[in-house]
């Protein structure tokens, strides 16, 4: 295959997109071509709030093509167009051989979330220091302890210790189920893990035994009652939506813990979860934070 690199502003990246297509790309890619740099530009998107921009102030498009003489003839007529002023042609150029299984793997190193509890991919050996070690691999459910998110959530379970007082745990919106292990892993014998993807509960089952833990793994309606820990690592929105229902499901002296949550949307967070529980920031980690609460004990 060969692929061929444009540079263009923002708001070309959408037609250069549909035009490569339509000269029989492959795939486009599109990249923030002032990546890893001090111009790097993050872009959030989530329910309820605008879309994010098609593209970057400066985007890097990739097109791939099944022949150099493909690649080529596209690169020409895009550039005879009027849409392709201000755009710039970066090359073409052939897409080396690669064992793609083995690059793929090279890209996901065990994860450190405390200097003794680490998730590690099946095709890694544990490190030395590890005393504690969830087994998860990338697959199509989110969460491989790589994203802010996870981590936070990860090292409040990891701080909570293997004490004999974690009661019943909810994961909701379990993803790959990660949260959810880490607690059994953690000391937690009564774990349910919920999403509203069948994709993301199969994940959480089989994840699960690979780890040889226990954990009931369903649909949100197998959540039921009150929790000792209620884990929520989705988005805002939602959140927010969830708050009633969410809030409803912890104990007494219960812990919610909330995360997929922008450091500029804690004060929503708060307010949306008033009526219920007093949220706080317990940790922030490259512009995300960890919201958590504590159910007063009945007196």
């Amino acid at each position: 295959m060969f692929e061929l690199r444009l540079l263009c502003p923002e708001d070309r990246v959408e037609t250069l997109s549909d035009a490569l297509e339509a000269l029989d790309a492959l795939s486009v890619s599109v990249e923030d071509a002032d990546g890893d740099t001090a111009a790097e530009q993050a872009l959030f998107g989530e329910p309820g709030m605008p879309p994010p921009a098609e593209g970057w102030q400066r985007s890097r498009l990739v097109a791939l093509f099944a022949t150099e003489a493909l690649a080529d003839e596209a690169a020409l007529l895009l550039q005879a167009q009027d849409f392709f002023a201000g755009c710039t042609l970066q090359g073409v150029s052939a897409v080396p051989d690669e064992d793609w299984v083995r690059l793929t793997q090279s890209q996901f190193a065990p994860v450190e979330i405390t200097p003794a509890f680490w998730i590690v991919p099946t095709w890694h050996e544990p490190p030395a220091a590890a005393q504690r070690v969830l087994r998860l691999d990338p697959g199509l459910a989110f969460g491989t302890g790589t994203h802010p998110t996870t981590r936070m959530c990860l090292r409040w379970i990891a701080g909570r210790g293997t004490g004999g007082d974690w009661g019943r745990v909810l994961d909701y919106g379990c993803g790959s189920g990660i949260l959810a292990i880490a607690a059994a892993k953690h000391g937690a014998t009564e774990v349910d893990a919920v999403d509203i993807d069948e994709a993301a509960v199969q994940a959480t089952g089989d994840n699960a035994r690979a780890n040889g833990v226990q954990l009931r793994a369903g649909l949100p309606d197998a959540a039921s009652g009150a929790y000792q820990v209620v884990l929520a690592n989705i988005l805002a929105t939602p959140l927010k939506m969830l708050a009633p229902l969410l809030s409803a499901h912890v104990a007494p002296g219960g812990a919610l813990v909330l995360a997929g949550i922008l450091a500029r949307q804690a004060d929503e967070l708060k307010a949306a979860y008033a009526p219920y529980l007093a949220l706080q920031v317990s940790d922030e980690e490259d512009g995300w934070i960890l919201m958590t609460a504590t159910r007063g004990a009945p007196g």
